[in-house]
């Protein structure tokens, strides 16, 4: 599985978005920096996932993370990589007994298959909007996961880069 957090609120970017010929779309954008982190784990051969949403990039976060997905696949020993953000690599951290963790290589976002899933749920859940608070944000996150979690297919297509399919 590869790993990865990614943080969502409520300042967005306006992006291009369709509109008819002639026609100038509105798009709402604000400024307001209230944020949480969606944490993701992803298998790009079977499309399995999972998410949790926690309020901080960090290693306590982390951790619950961790537990979290070690009890979910309990029955299976996970081979989880991770960049190297300090949260990860931390000394303080506690790795569940089925968890081995792998860093990636430095500075090479491209490699984690995890960055592309947070493009999907931003593309198709978050583009231009301006929610009008935090729990709309949750509740986006909320859509998001619940979105991805139950397109294994999606996920396979998006995640599945041929050096992982390969390496089996």
């Amino acid at each position: 599985m590869f790993s990865d957090e990614a943080r969502f609120g409520r300042m967005n970017r306006p992006r291009p978005c369709w509109a008819p010929k002639g026609v100038r779309p509105e798009v709402a954008c604000q400024l307001i920096r209230e944020f949480t982190y969606l944490y993701g784990a992803v298998c790009p051969k079977d499309g399995t996932c999972m998410f949790l949403i926690l309020p901080a990039a960090d290693t306590e976060c982390f951790q619950i993370f961790l537990n979290a997905l070690a009890k979910k696949y309990s029955r299976s020993h996970i081979l989880l990589f991770v960049d190297g953000a300090g949260n990860h690599v931390s000394a303080d951290l506690v790795i569940p007994s089925n968890i081995t963790l792998s860093p990636l290589p430095a500075y090479s976002p491209e490699l984690n298959p995890q960055e592309n899933i947070w493009d999907e749920i931003r593309e198709k859940l978050f583009k231009n909007y301006a929610l009008k608070s935090m729990d709309a944000v949750y509740d986006k996150l909320v859509e998001g996961a619940l979105y991805i979690e139950r397109n294994r297919k999606l996920v396979k297509s998006i995640a599945s880069f041929p050096y992982i399919v390969k390496s089996s």
